[in-house]
C-alpha cells in the first residue's frame, strides 16, 4: 500500500504527538511504527474488517481497516512485529484517536539498521534496568530459608537473560521490555513492607513466591519487537511452565528441597492468578499464597495506573478505556489541600 511517490515525506510523529493533537485538527501525518497485532472482526452487516494495533515507545493506538481497503491486505499478509512506515489523517472515533490510513509500507532492513528506529520503538521500563537486576539480587539474599533462597538463584540461572528484557504481558500491565523485572521488584518491594503486619504468613516462602510466581513468562512470551504468546505459551501458559521451572530448580539443589516446603512453593506459582477465569490452575489455599496472589494484583493494577499516567496526552483529563481497570481513568491530579497551599501563620 506505497503512498504517491510525487508525494514529499512528512515529519515523523509519534504516538504520543499524534495523541496530543487537538481533537478538531486532521491533517496529515507520517509515523514509523511497530504492527503488533491484527484482529479480524465482522460487521453486522457481514462485511469483514481488521483492527491494527500500532505503537511505538510512547503508545499505541488501534486502526480500522475494512475488508474492500489496500491495508485489510496488507495487515493481513505481515508478521506482527513488522516495522512501518504509516501514512494518514488523524480522526477521533467516541473521543478515541482512531486514524484514517492512506499509505502504509514496511520499512526495509536496510532502513531500520541505518536509523535509530528500534529504540524509538520499543517500549521499556521507566526505571533502570540494572538497578531492578541488582534489587532482585538483594531480595534473593533476603530470603532465610535456605533451601527456597537456593532454589530461587536456581531457577534464575536456569533461565539465563531472559527474565531481564522479558515484557510482564503483551497488553494489560507492564507491557514493555524489562517489564517482567520491574513488576516482579515492585511486588517485592510490597510484600517486604506489608510482611511485617501479617506474622501468619510465612517470609521465605512468600518472598520466593514473589520473585518466582510469573517466571513462566520468560518462556510464553517470544520475540522481541513485538513479543506475543508463543506455541509452547499458548498450548501450556505461564502458569504451568513456572510450576515446571520451580520443580526443577528445586531438584537440582543440593540437598534437595524439603517436598512439604516445595508443594506450598508450587501452589503458589499454581495460584497466584487469583482466579480460575483469569487463569490461575488453583485457588490460592495457603496464607502465603492468598498474600502472593493479592500483592500480585495489586501492582498488575497500579501498573496500569503508571502507564495511563504516562501515556495520557497533557490537557486530555481521562485515559483511554483501560480493560483490565474496566474504566477509564481520571489522569488530572487532586487539588493541593488547605495545608499546603495556605501561607504560614505570621503570628
Amino acid at each position: 500500500m506505497p503512498r504517491d511517490a510525487d508525494t514529499p515525506p512528512l515529519r515523523c510523529e509519534t504516538v504520543a504527538e499524534l495523541k496530543a493533537r487537538p481533537a478538531d485538527e486532521s491533517r496529515p501525518f507520517t509515523s514509523v511504527l511497530l504492527y503488533l497485532r491484527g484482529t479480524k472482526r465482522r460487521a453486522k452487516n457481514g462485511n469483514e474488517f481488521l483492527v491494527a494495533e500500532l505503537g511505538d515507545r510512547s503508545g499505541t493506538f488501534s486502526a480500522t481497516c475494512f475488508g474492500d481497503g489496500a491495508a485489510f491486505a496488507f495487515f493481513e499478509a505481515q508478521a506482527e512485529g513488522t516495522v512501518v512506515r504509516v501514512e494518514g489523517v488523524a480522526d477521533r472515533y467516541q473521543g478515541k484517536f482512531s486514524p484514517r490510513l492512506t499509505s502504509v509500507t514496511p520499512l526495509t532492513p536496510e532502513e531500520i539498521a541505518d536509523g535509530a528506529w528500534l529504540s524509538q520503538l520499543v517500549a521499556s521500563s521507566p526505571e533502570d534496568p540494572e538497578a531492578l537486576w541488582n534489587e532482585l539480587q538483594e531480595t534473593i539474599g533476603a530470603i532465610a530459608h535456605e533451601g527456597l533462597r537456593a532454589t530461587a538463584r536456581q531457577v534464575f540461572e536456569d533461565i539465563g537473560d531472559r527474565f531481564r528484557a522479558a515484557p510482564a504481558a503483551v497488553a494489560m500491565h507492564h507491557a514493555y521490555r524489562h517489564g517482567l523485572l520491574e513488576h516482579t521488584v515492585h511486588v517485592a518491594r510490597l510484600a517486604r513492607a506489608l510482611l511485617p503486619l501479617y506474622p501468619e504468613v510465612d517470609p521465605s516462602l512468600a518472598l520466593a513466591g514473589v520473585l518466582l510466581h510469573d517466571i513462566g513468562k520468560t518462556i510464553e512470551y517470544e520475540g522481541d519487537l513485538a513479543p506475543a504468546r508463543g506455541r509452547t505459551g499458548i498450548l501450556q501458559g505461564h502458569v504451568l511452565l513456572g510450576y515446571r521451572l520451580v520443580r526443577q530448580a528445586a531438584m537440582k539443589i543440593k540437598p534437595r528441597l524439603d517436598p512439604v516446603v516445595l508443594e506450598r512453593l508450587e501452589h503458589i506459582i499454581l495460584s497466584h492468578q487469583g482466579e480460575l477465569e483469569w487463569g490461575a490452575a488453583v485457588l490460592a489455599a495457603t496464607p502465603e499464597a492468598v498474600f502472593v496472589a493479592l500483592a500480585d494484583n495489586f501492582d498488575a493494577k497500579m501498573g496500569m495506573v503508571q502507564s495511563a499516567l504516562r501515556n495520557t496526552p497533557p490537557g486530555q483529563q481521562f485515559s483511554d478505556y483501560m480493560p483490565g481497570l474496566k474504566a477509564s481513568l481520571l489522569t488530572t491530579p487532586p487539588p493541593a489541600s488547605s495545608a499546603e497551599t495556605s501561607a504560614p501563620d505570621a503570628g
